[in-house]
């Protein structure tokens, strides 16, 4: 069984509490090869990076990773370089940001989900560059993500036209392909539409705005099996403090609604 795990980088040092000299990519393959999995899986990185981006000796040398340089700079240039260098080889796709984590259980879970279903998508948990935790966030962003390589196929690939919100869009298109999607939740999480409208609002977003096909399914974890790093470089934290990215942010999902009907999540 082989895994392509997508991964967007800026290969930017590692600002977490006790890693110096380290890089965020460093962690998440480190959280890959951390899987516990009752069958043997190939795990295969495929990193995309800015065309004069510098690729650190170690990480340039590293068995399994394969470096995509974009066409320009930019997230979804790069993402598309490494989507390209995925060939019909490999079973599963996955996608990871290098500075988020998957926990150990995720891809197991992950992968016997597939057996019913045609993508996972998880909530995820929050955490700060000390390893404290900020929140649950459950929409469902791309390093919960991980699909049959047709799946992908059938979807295509990132909207060039987007700049904030590739996630949204993509989300969209599965939508439309009637694909069955399942999105994974903690053990205590509100497993209908019901109960999520009352507490969780945006695991009801989720629910309402995820097309025909989606599913919950609690992994019976305490704990979401994701975790995404919240610190002052990433895009959301761009978006969160104003100015132009928020304007662009804004008439991106004035877009989205133009062509789907709704934000999709």
């Amino acid at each position: 069984m082989r895994v392509a795990v997508i991964t967007p980088s800026r290969l930017k040092p590692s600002t977490l509490a006790g890693k110096a000299g380290q890089y965020f990519l460093d962690h998440a393959v480190e959280s890959a090869n951390a899987q516990e999995l009752d069958r043997p899986v190939t795990i295969h990185f495929f990193v995309g990076t800015d065309p004069e981006t510098e690729i650190p000796a170690h990480l340039a040398d590293h068995p399994q990773i394969t470096f995509a340089r974009g066409e320009r700079k930019g997230q979804i240039p790069a993402l598309n370089a490494a989507i390209r260098a995925v060939d019909a080889s490999w079973d599963y796709v996955g996608f990871l940001e290098d500075d988020d984590r998957w926990l150990p259980p995720y891809l197991g879970f992950a992968l016997r989900a597939l057996e019913r279903f045609d993508f996972v998508s998880s909530t995820q948990l929050e955490v700060d560059e000390a390893g404290e935790v900020v929140r649950i966030n459950d929409f469902a962003t791309p390093s919960g993500w991980l699909m049959r390589r047709t799946t992908f196929a059938q979807v295509g690939a990132i909207s060039p036209a987007s700049k904030w919100h590739y996630d949204n869009e993509w989300l969209g298109r599965l939508a439309e392909t009637g694909l069955r999607r399942v999105h994974l939740v903690e053990a205590t999480a509100p497993g209908t539409l019901r109960d999520a409208v009352q507490v969780r609002p945006w695991l009801a977003n989720v629910l309402h705005n995820g097309g025909p096909n989606i599913s919950l399914m609690r992994h019976g974890f305490a704990l979401p099996l994701v975790c995404r790093l919240v610190h002052p470089g990433s895009g959301t934290s761009d978006v969160g403090q104003g100015g132009t990215s928020k304007a662009e942010s804004e008439a991106e999902y004035q877009r989205l609604i133009d062509r789907f009907g709704r934000i999709p999540w």
